[in-house]
């Protein structure tokens, strides 16, 4: 199940996991094109819940999980309302919180599982005016590494993927709204002299899956053209 799989960075994940040869469910708020396409907004348990049952009918237990639904929030801190740090706290956090749980039991009974959430660079770097954005990703590394302590002995690994300057419909509404500076310099900051595209994030996450990755876990692989190392 890749979660915000209806556009950007998740559809190319789910798209990448399709190739790889898995039966890939799609989770988001909008409808994709695809096979075994849900809805469900991933703040709402009983939401999730309720997908899952579904998914489980048509495919079976769900033993992959990619996080990759989220929400940013362009705003000085001391601008922010408590609602409007709650909601990007609610999707970018809480809705990984309740997305992981959900399918841990299909894990814990197979004896295996893999689990990869897409965090953030800017966990490395920090970003102003995204604090409740870049709080709540460095949560999710820090949930990554826990989670691979306690499940890794049930043959379920947890690791991230935080993406650096990936050039997806979330960047270019934040660019076209002035949040990102000079895009030219931004990329020319960058080592390998261009902008990362969402199957850069996809491939990353296709070898944590993998059987090549499974004395992996617990880490953090930042997938940034250098820019974080």
């Amino acid at each position: 199940m890749v979660t915000g799989g209806a556009s950007g960075i998740g559809a190319a994940i789910a798209d990448r996991l399709r190739a790889d040869g898995l039966q890939v469910a799609t989770l988001d708020l909008n409808a994709g094109e695809e096979k075994f396409c849900y809805t469900a907004d991933v703040t709402d348990r009983a939401a999730v819940d309720a997908a899952l049952e579904d998914i489980r009918a048509e495919l079976g237990p769900v033993t992959v999980l990619v996080n990759a639904a989220g929400l940013d929030r362009f705003k000085r801190f001391s601008d922010l309302t408590f609602d409007e740090w709650q909601k990007v706290i609610d999707v970018n956090l809480n809705g990984t919180f309740h997305c992981i749980q959900a399918v841990l039991p299909d894990m814990v009974e197979a004896g295996w599982g893999r689990i990869v959430n897409i965090s953030s660079s800017s966990t490395h770097s920090g970003q102003p005016f995204m604090a409740p954005y870049v709080a709540a990703k460095s949560a999710v590394n820090g949930l990554t590494k826990s989670l691979a302590l306690e499940y890794g002995p049930q043959g379920i690994t947890v690791n991230a993927v935080p993406p650096g300057f990936i050039d997806t419909p979330m960047l270019r509404k934040a660019e076209q709204r002035g949040f990102l500076g000079d895009t030219a310099k931004q990329i020319e900051a960058t080592p390998v002299r261009r902008m990362g595209r969402p199957e850069d994030i996809a491939a990353a996450c296709s070898f944590f899956i993998s059987d090549d990755a499974s004395y992996i876990t617990g880490q953090i692989l930042g997938v940034n053209g250098g820019r974080n190392t």
